[in-house]
Protein backbone atom coordinates (compact mmCIF):
# COMPACT_ATOMS: atom_id res chain seq x y z
CA UNK A 1 0.00 0.00 0.00
CA UNK A 2 3.14 2.28 -0.20
CA UNK A 3 2.76 3.17 3.47
CA UNK A 4 5.83 1.06 4.64
CA UNK A 5 9.33 2.95 4.81
CA UNK A 6 13.01 1.28 5.42
CA UNK A 7 14.82 -1.87 5.03
CA UNK A 8 16.19 -3.55 8.12
CA UNK A 9 14.74 -0.75 10.31
CA UNK A 10 11.36 -0.46 9.09
CA UNK A 11 7.63 1.26 9.41
CA UNK A 12 4.43 1.35 8.67
CA UNK A 13 2.06 4.43 9.18
CA UNK A 14 -1.34 3.27 9.58
CA UNK A 15 -4.81 5.44 10.11
CA UNK A 16 -6.81 8.16 8.91
CA UNK A 17 -7.53 11.91 9.58
CA UNK A 18 -11.39 11.50 11.09
CA UNK A 19 -11.07 7.79 12.08
CA UNK A 20 -10.35 6.28 15.58
CA UNK A 21 -6.57 7.47 15.58
CA UNK A 22 -3.38 7.62 13.57
CA UNK A 23 -0.28 5.28 14.41
CA UNK A 24 3.10 3.66 13.81
CA UNK A 25 4.86 -0.38 13.49
CA UNK A 26 8.11 -0.76 14.21
CA UNK A 27 10.07 -3.26 12.85
CA UNK A 28 13.26 -4.03 13.52
CA UNK A 29 14.76 -2.24 16.38
CA UNK A 30 16.87 -4.36 18.51
CA UNK A 31 16.24 -5.40 22.04
CA UNK A 32 17.16 -3.15 24.89
CA UNK A 33 17.06 0.33 23.10
CA UNK A 34 16.35 2.41 26.12
CA UNK A 35 13.31 4.58 24.61
CA UNK A 36 12.28 7.90 26.75
CA UNK A 37 8.42 8.57 26.45
CA UNK A 38 8.88 12.15 27.66
CA UNK A 39 11.30 12.79 24.44
CA UNK A 40 8.67 11.45 22.18
CA UNK A 41 6.04 13.58 23.81
CA UNK A 42 7.84 16.39 23.27
CA UNK A 43 8.68 16.13 19.69
CA UNK A 44 5.06 15.59 18.60
CA UNK A 45 4.17 18.37 20.58
CA UNK A 46 6.81 20.25 17.57
CA UNK A 47 4.03 18.55 15.10
CA UNK A 48 0.60 18.98 16.72
CA UNK A 49 -1.85 21.06 15.64
CA UNK A 50 -3.67 24.49 17.74
CA UNK A 51 -1.25 27.22 17.87
CA UNK A 52 -1.68 30.55 16.87
CA UNK A 53 -1.87 31.25 13.04
CA UNK A 54 -1.93 27.85 12.01
CA UNK A 55 -4.14 24.64 12.20
CA UNK A 56 -6.72 25.14 15.08
CA UNK A 57 -7.57 21.26 15.33
CA UNK A 58 -6.86 20.34 19.00
CA UNK A 59 -5.44 17.63 19.52
CA UNK A 60 -3.19 15.89 22.20
CA UNK A 61 -1.28 13.47 20.40
CA UNK A 62 0.02 11.23 23.02
CA UNK A 63 1.32 8.25 22.32
CA UNK A 64 -0.10 5.15 23.65
CA UNK A 65 2.43 2.38 23.68
CA UNK A 66 0.56 -1.00 22.42
CA UNK A 67 3.35 -3.44 22.08
CA UNK A 68 7.06 -3.60 21.77
CA UNK A 69 8.26 -1.72 25.25
CA UNK A 70 8.61 -3.26 28.89
CA UNK A 71 10.17 -1.31 31.74
CA UNK A 72 11.37 1.42 29.32
CA UNK A 73 13.42 -0.74 26.76
CA UNK A 74 12.74 -2.23 23.49
CA UNK A 75 11.77 -5.82 23.66
CA UNK A 76 12.93 -6.22 19.51
CA UNK A 77 9.76 -7.50 18.51
CA UNK A 78 7.24 -4.78 16.47
CA UNK A 79 6.81 -1.70 18.00
CA UNK A 80 3.23 0.07 17.95
CA UNK A 81 2.14 2.97 18.77
CA UNK A 82 -0.95 4.81 18.29
CA UNK A 83 -2.85 8.60 19.09
CA UNK A 84 -6.74 8.76 19.22
CA UNK A 85 -8.25 11.20 17.15
CA UNK A 86 -10.40 13.47 19.75
CA UNK A 87 -11.19 16.88 17.57
CA UNK A 88 -12.87 15.85 14.04
CA UNK A 89 -15.67 17.65 12.17
CA UNK A 90 -16.39 15.42 9.63
CA UNK A 91 -19.15 17.77 8.25
CA UNK A 92 -16.61 20.20 6.98
CA UNK A 93 -16.27 17.87 4.48
CA UNK A 94 -19.94 17.32 3.26
CA UNK A 95 -19.03 18.81 -0.40
CA UNK A 96 -16.80 15.53 -0.85
CA UNK A 97 -16.94 12.92 -3.02
CA UNK A 98 -18.94 14.91 -5.12
CA UNK A 99 -16.99 18.10 -5.10
CA UNK A 100 -13.00 17.10 -5.01
CA UNK A 101 -11.08 19.70 -4.03
CA UNK A 102 -8.60 21.16 -6.57
CA UNK A 103 -4.80 20.04 -4.90
CA UNK A 104 -5.78 17.30 -2.89
CA UNK A 105 -5.88 13.50 -3.78
CA UNK A 106 -9.51 13.37 -3.23
CA UNK A 107 -10.40 12.52 -7.22
CA UNK A 108 -7.88 10.23 -8.19
CA UNK A 109 -8.22 8.33 -4.39
CA UNK A 110 -11.82 7.79 -5.12
CA UNK A 111 -11.02 6.71 -8.83
CA UNK A 112 -8.19 3.87 -7.29
CA UNK A 113 -9.89 2.27 -4.79
CA UNK A 114 -13.32 2.44 -6.78
CA UNK A 115 -15.10 4.43 -4.52
CA UNK A 116 -14.61 3.26 -1.68
CA UNK A 117 -11.97 6.02 0.34
CA UNK A 118 -12.97 7.73 3.18
CA UNK A 119 -12.59 11.27 2.18
CA UNK A 120 -12.91 13.02 5.29
CA UNK A 121 -10.08 15.50 6.00
CA UNK A 122 -8.00 13.65 3.40
CA UNK A 123 -8.32 10.18 4.89
CA UNK A 124 -5.36 8.29 4.70
CA UNK A 125 -3.83 10.48 2.73
CA UNK A 126 -3.91 13.19 5.45
CA UNK A 127 -1.03 15.23 6.74
CA UNK A 128 -2.47 13.85 10.22
CA UNK A 129 -0.59 11.02 9.70
CA UNK A 130 2.81 12.33 9.81
CA UNK A 131 2.49 11.82 13.75
CA UNK A 132 3.77 8.69 12.98
CA UNK A 133 7.19 9.82 11.24
CA UNK A 134 8.02 11.94 14.02
CA UNK A 135 7.15 9.42 16.33
CA UNK A 136 9.35 6.95 14.86
CA UNK A 137 11.97 9.37 14.59
CA UNK A 138 12.16 9.96 18.05
CA UNK A 139 12.17 6.15 19.34
CA UNK A 140 15.41 5.66 17.33
CA UNK A 141 17.08 8.58 18.57
CA UNK A 142 19.29 6.80 21.16
CA UNK A 143 20.74 4.75 18.31
CA UNK A 144 21.76 8.10 16.48
CA UNK A 145 22.91 9.34 20.13
CA UNK A 146 25.32 6.17 20.62
CA UNK A 147 26.83 7.28 17.26
CA UNK A 148 28.02 10.86 18.30
CA UNK A 149 24.96 11.83 15.31
CA UNK A 150 22.53 14.73 15.12
CA UNK A 151 19.99 15.82 13.15
CA UNK A 152 18.56 19.73 13.32
CA UNK A 153 16.10 20.82 11.03
CA UNK A 154 14.20 24.14 10.94
CA UNK A 155 11.51 26.36 9.25
CA UNK A 156 13.81 28.02 6.71
CA UNK A 157 11.65 30.17 3.94
CA UNK A 158 8.10 31.63 3.82
CA UNK A 159 7.79 31.68 -0.17
CA UNK A 160 10.73 34.07 -0.97
CA UNK A 161 11.62 35.58 2.25
CA UNK A 162 14.29 33.27 3.33
CA UNK A 163 16.09 32.83 6.81
CA UNK A 164 19.59 32.71 7.82
CA UNK A 165 21.77 29.69 7.49
CA UNK A 166 20.50 27.10 10.43
CA UNK A 167 24.20 26.05 11.26
CA UNK A 168 23.96 29.60 12.83
CA UNK A 169 21.33 29.12 14.99
CA UNK A 170 21.33 25.50 16.00
CA UNK A 171 22.44 26.74 19.80
CA UNK A 172 20.32 29.72 19.79
CA UNK A 173 17.74 30.32 23.05
CA UNK A 174 13.79 29.62 21.47
CA UNK A 175 11.52 32.40 21.52
CA UNK A 176 7.81 32.19 21.73
CA UNK A 177 7.72 33.01 17.49
CA UNK A 178 10.35 30.19 17.36
CA UNK A 179 9.10 27.92 18.85
CA UNK A 180 5.50 28.09 17.40
CA UNK A 181 7.10 27.89 13.66
CA UNK A 182 9.87 25.73 14.72
CA UNK A 183 12.08 28.74 13.06
CA UNK A 184 15.62 28.93 14.73
CA UNK A 185 16.16 32.20 12.90
CA UNK A 186 14.61 34.71 15.69
CA UNK A 187 14.58 37.84 13.45
CA UNK A 188 13.24 35.73 10.19
CA UNK A 189 10.53 33.56 12.88
CA UNK A 190 9.45 37.81 13.88
CA UNK A 191 8.75 38.57 9.60
CA UNK A 192 7.31 35.33 9.15
CA UNK A 193 4.66 35.60 12.00
CA UNK A 194 3.71 38.83 10.54
CA UNK A 195 3.30 37.24 7.12
CA UNK A 196 1.18 34.63 7.95
CA UNK A 197 -1.14 37.02 9.68
CA UNK A 198 -1.73 38.73 6.24
CA UNK A 199 -2.56 35.26 4.59
CA UNK A 200 -5.17 34.47 7.09
CA UNK A 201 -7.18 37.43 6.22
CA UNK A 202 -6.56 36.68 2.62
CA UNK A 203 -8.06 33.58 2.73
CA UNK A 204 -5.03 32.34 1.14
CA UNK A 205 -1.82 30.05 1.99
CA UNK A 206 1.76 29.53 0.46
CA UNK A 207 4.62 27.64 0.33
CA UNK A 208 7.95 26.93 2.23
CA UNK A 209 10.77 25.15 2.75
CA UNK A 210 12.41 23.20 5.50
CA UNK A 211 16.07 22.91 6.11
CA UNK A 212 18.39 19.66 7.55
CA UNK A 213 21.55 19.21 8.74
CA UNK A 214 23.07 15.92 9.60
CA UNK A 215 25.89 16.38 11.41
CA UNK A 216 28.87 13.78 12.75
CA UNK A 217 28.16 10.82 10.16
CA UNK A 218 31.58 9.22 10.02
CA UNK A 219 33.35 8.97 6.97
CA UNK A 220 32.28 5.87 4.54
CA UNK A 221 28.97 5.15 5.49
CA UNK A 222 26.22 4.33 2.57
CA UNK A 223 25.93 2.39 -0.63
CA UNK A 224 26.26 3.08 -4.54
CA UNK A 225 23.99 3.43 -6.76
CA UNK A 226 20.25 3.44 -6.12
CA UNK A 227 21.12 2.43 -2.21
CA UNK A 228 23.46 5.68 -1.45
CA UNK A 229 21.91 8.22 1.37
CA UNK A 230 20.57 10.47 -1.12
CA UNK A 231 18.47 8.34 -2.59
CA UNK A 232 17.23 6.48 0.75
CA UNK A 233 16.56 10.08 2.35
CA UNK A 234 14.79 11.34 -1.09
CA UNK A 235 12.31 8.03 -1.07
CA UNK A 236 10.95 9.13 2.57
CA UNK A 237 11.11 12.88 1.90
CA UNK A 238 8.79 12.83 -1.15
CA UNK A 239 6.73 10.77 0.39
CA UNK A 240 5.79 13.39 3.01
CA UNK A 241 2.55 15.09 2.44
CA UNK A 242 3.03 18.07 -0.48
CA UNK A 243 6.87 17.72 -0.58
CA UNK A 244 7.65 18.90 -4.90
CA UNK A 245 11.51 19.38 -4.09
CA UNK A 246 14.60 17.85 -2.68
CA UNK A 247 17.52 19.32 -2.67
CA UNK A 248 21.42 17.72 -1.09
CA UNK A 249 24.77 20.40 -0.65
CA UNK A 250 24.16 23.29 -3.49
CA UNK A 251 21.30 21.43 -4.66
CA UNK A 252 20.35 23.28 -7.91
CA UNK A 253 22.85 26.03 -7.52
CA UNK A 254 24.97 23.54 -8.62
CA UNK A 255 23.42 23.50 -11.95
CA UNK A 256 25.00 27.30 -12.62
CA UNK A 257 28.58 27.03 -10.97
CA UNK A 258 31.50 25.49 -12.37
CA UNK A 259 33.91 22.81 -10.37
CA UNK A 260 36.67 25.18 -9.42
CA UNK A 261 33.45 26.74 -6.96
CA UNK A 262 31.54 23.84 -6.42
CA UNK A 263 34.87 21.36 -5.52
CA UNK A 264 35.60 20.86 -2.13
CA UNK A 265 39.26 20.04 -1.99
CA UNK A 266 40.37 17.20 0.50
CA UNK A 267 43.11 17.68 2.94
CA UNK A 268 44.04 15.78 6.17
CA UNK A 269 42.38 15.96 10.01
CA UNK A 270 42.89 14.78 13.21
CA UNK A 271 44.54 11.31 13.18
CA UNK A 272 45.00 11.44 9.15
CA UNK A 273 41.35 11.17 8.43
CA UNK A 274 40.86 12.86 5.39
CA UNK A 275 38.08 15.83 5.54
CA UNK A 276 36.64 18.44 2.98
CA UNK A 277 37.36 21.86 2.86
CA UNK A 278 34.66 24.36 3.93
CA UNK A 279 31.13 23.75 1.42
CA UNK A 280 32.27 20.12 1.40
CA UNK A 281 29.03 17.82 0.60
CA UNK A 282 28.28 15.18 2.63
CA UNK A 283 28.04 12.50 0.52
CA UNK A 284 29.36 11.57 -2.79
CA UNK A 285 28.63 8.51 -4.51
CA UNK A 286 25.91 7.27 -1.98
CA UNK A 287 28.34 7.63 0.63
CA UNK A 288 29.54 9.69 3.44
CA UNK A 289 32.37 12.07 3.30
CA UNK A 290 32.28 13.20 7.08
CA UNK A 291 31.19 16.49 6.32
CA UNK A 292 27.84 17.82 7.37
CA UNK A 293 24.76 16.86 4.99
CA UNK A 294 22.75 19.64 4.00
CA UNK A 295 19.19 19.04 3.10
CA UNK A 296 16.25 21.30 1.59
CA UNK A 297 13.02 20.36 1.30
CA UNK A 298 10.34 22.54 -0.24
CA UNK A 299 6.49 22.24 0.50
CA UNK A 300 3.85 23.65 -2.13
CA UNK A 301 1.48 25.87 -0.49
CA UNK A 302 -1.70 24.27 1.21
CA UNK A 303 -4.03 23.38 -1.25
CA UNK A 304 -7.14 23.67 1.21
CA UNK A 305 -7.97 27.50 1.44
CA UNK A 306 -11.04 29.45 2.10
CA UNK A 307 -10.89 31.91 -1.15
CA UNK A 308 -13.36 30.68 -3.94
CA UNK A 309 -12.27 28.55 -6.49
CA UNK A 310 -14.11 27.43 -9.59
CA UNK A 311 -13.52 23.31 -9.38
CA UNK A 312 -15.29 20.27 -11.29
CA UNK A 313 -18.60 19.01 -9.93
CA UNK A 314 -18.76 15.45 -10.57
CA UNK A 315 -22.52 14.58 -10.65
CA UNK A 316 -23.25 17.88 -12.35
CA UNK A 317 -20.25 18.12 -14.86
CA UNK A 318 -20.03 21.39 -14.54
CA UNK A 319 -17.26 23.65 -12.88
CA UNK A 320 -18.97 25.07 -9.55
CA UNK A 321 -17.62 27.45 -6.97
CA UNK A 322 -15.48 25.89 -3.99
CA UNK A 323 -14.92 27.81 -0.56
CA UNK A 324 -12.75 24.83 1.65
CA UNK A 325 -13.96 25.10 5.52
CA UNK A 326 -12.13 24.01 7.98
CA UNK A 327 -8.99 24.17 10.17
CA UNK A 328 -5.77 24.14 7.81
CA UNK A 329 -2.26 25.47 7.85
CA UNK A 330 -1.94 28.68 5.37
CA UNK A 331 1.95 27.61 5.48
CA UNK A 332 2.83 23.65 6.23
CA UNK A 333 7.38 24.18 6.66
CA UNK A 334 6.36 25.17 10.51
CA UNK A 335 4.79 22.04 11.44
CA UNK A 336 6.39 19.85 8.92
CA UNK A 337 9.99 20.77 10.03
CA UNK A 338 9.72 17.84 12.85
CA UNK A 339 8.25 15.44 10.25
CA UNK A 340 11.19 15.90 7.73
CA UNK A 341 13.80 15.66 11.12
CA UNK A 342 11.88 12.44 12.34
CA UNK A 343 12.15 11.13 8.61
CA UNK A 344 15.81 11.78 8.16
CA UNK A 345 16.10 10.66 12.10
CA UNK A 346 14.47 7.11 11.38
CA UNK A 347 16.36 6.38 7.53
CA UNK A 348 19.74 7.39 9.34
CA UNK A 349 18.99 4.97 12.16
CA UNK A 350 18.13 2.45 9.06
CA UNK A 351 21.53 3.02 7.28
CA UNK A 352 23.26 2.71 10.34
CA UNK A 353 22.40 -0.74 11.05
CA UNK A 354 22.47 -1.80 7.84
CA UNK A 355 26.00 -0.16 7.17
CA UNK A 356 28.00 -3.77 7.83
CA UNK A 357 25.75 -5.30 5.21
CA UNK A 358 27.58 -6.65 1.78
CA UNK A 359 26.68 -5.86 -1.37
Amino acid sequence: MGMRLGEQLSLVIFGESHAVGVGVLIEGLPPGLPIDIKSIEDDLARRKPGRKGLSQRTESDMPKVQSGIHEGRTTGWPLVMFAENSDVRSSDYDFLPDHPRPGHADLVEQFRTGGNADPRGGGSHSGRLTWGLVAAGSVVLPILDSSGISVYSHMAALGDDEAGDLANFISTEISENMSRLNCLDPVAADRFVEQINVLRKEKDSIGSRVDVIVRGLPIGVGNPWFEGIEPALSKGLFGIPAVRAVEFGYGVQASRMRGTEHNSMWKSGEDNIPIQSEGGDGAIGGITTGSDIRIRVHFKPPSSIPSIQNTLHLPSGELRPLSVGGRHDPVLAPRAAPVVEGVVRFLIADLLLTRTRPF
